[in-house]
This record gives C-alpha cells, structure tokens and sequence, in this order.
C-alpha cells in the first residue's frame, strides 16, 4: 500500500512550473469543499511513483491525478478534476467524450510550451498557511 492510497483525490503537479502554479491556485479557488490535494512531481515520493509507472522524472510530460486508487494523465486527469470543481467548470467534462488521442494531442501541445508562455519558478510552490493542510 503507497502512503497516498488514503487520499481520495490527489494532484502531483511540476511544483517549478508556473503554468502548473497557476492551474493548482485555479483549482483551490474552485473546490471549496477541499476534495482535492496537491503535492509536487519533485518531492520523493512522487519521484518513486514516477519511476514504478516509467514516467519521467525530470521533464515531466504531464501531472498526475490519483483518485480513488487510480491514476490519471494529461487531458484524462485535467478533465476528472474539472469535473469536481464548483460552478459551471463540470460542464467541460463532456470534453471526455472527444477521443483521448485528439485530447492528449492538445494537451501535449500546452504542455510543451508551458514554461515558454508562462516560465518557471527555481523552487517548488510553498503553500500559504491557509492552503497548507491540502499539501502533502
């Protein structure tokens, strides 16, 4: 059993990138039932993850959501997380419904310009005291 098995939801995000920071600060703001936590692709435990799925462990390619047991990448994680925000933002998961490759492929085109469009920080995002308790 891995230390995260507990949590329900899980968000493993590029703690560097402020595109990353920026998703992760959208997210807190609209999920005001805190059902969603957060930790960093830097941190040691998200490396050893990393490393058993064979995902890279530097230049990540996507986030990861861990729900429920599961794990989730790129479009499939973004779109099951929108799916437990307030408002209206559950609506754009009918984007499911799209096939995953034609998804992944818009994901991945974001994803590689990330730092380029938003640039990146040289240390991991540190919560604010409010947030903190969602970190692990």
């Amino acid at each position: 059993m891995h230390e995260w098995d507990r949590i329900e939801r899980l968000i493993l995000f590029d703690g560097i990138c402020n595109w990353c920071n920026a998703w992760v600060n959208f997210t807190i703001d609209h999920d005001p039932h805190a059902k969603l936590r957060f930790g960093t692709l830097q941190s040691e435990s998200a490396q050893q993850l990393l490393k058993t799925l064979r995902l890279p462990t530097k230049d990540f390619e996507t986030f990861l959501l861990l729900e429920h047991g599961h794990i989730y990448t790129k479009s499939t994680a973004a779109l099951r997380i929108v799916k437990q925000l307030s408002g209206f933002w559950p609506f754009f998961y009918l984007g499911i419904l799209f096939p995953r490759p034609l998804r992944d492929a818009l994901y991945d085109y974001i994803a590689r310009h990330r730092y380029e469009w938003m640039g990146k920080s040289d240390t991991c995002r540190v919560p604010t005291p409010t947030e903190r308790g969602r970190f692990v």
